[in-house]
C-alpha cells in the first residue's frame, strides 16, 4: 500500500506562484512514476505533470515552461512548482503514485487563480 498526501494549493493572483508538494509513504519502493493531475468543474481529470524513478518528466503542453516537476528522494516527495499562473490553471490538483501493482491519489488541493 501507498499513501499520498497532497498539499500547497491556495489562492493566488494571475502571473503568480505556488509549490505544491506530494508526500508519499507505505510501500514507496514499489512506485514507478508519480503524476501530476488537476480537474476543474465540468471537466475531465487531465494530467499536467509526472516523473518516473529515472527523472524523466512529462508535461502537458499547456504547463510547458511554466511548470517544473521534481523529486526530493530523501522526503519522498514531488513538487510541482507552477509559475507564471493563469486563471485557466485554477483547478483541483491530484497526486497519483503509479506502482508496481496499483495507482494512489491522494485527496487533492484546491488551486484557484484570480484574473
Amino acid at each position: 500500500q501507498v499513501q499520498v498526501v497532497e498539499s500547497g494549493g491556495g489562492l493566488v493572483q494571475a502571473g503568480g506562484s505556488l509549490r505544491l508538494s506530494c508526500a508519499a509513504s507505505g510501500n514507496t519502493f514499489s512506485i514507478n512514476i508519480i503524476g501530476w493531475y488537476r480537474q476543474a468543474p465540468g471537466t475531465q481529470r487531465e494530467l499536467v505533470a509526472s516523473i518516473d524513478g529515472g527523472n524523466r518528466r512529462y508535461y502537458a503542453d499547456s504547463v510547458k515552461g511554466r511548470f517544473t516537476i521534481s523529486r526530493d528522494k530523501t522526503k519522498n516527495t514531488v513538487y510541482l512548482e507552477m509559475d507564471s499562473l493563469k486563471p485557466e490553471d485554477t483547478a483541483v490538483y491530484y497526486c497519483r503514485a503509479d506502482a508496481v501493482l496499483d495507482g494512489y491519489w491522494g485527496q487533492g488541493t484546491q488551486v484557484t487563480v484570480s484574473s
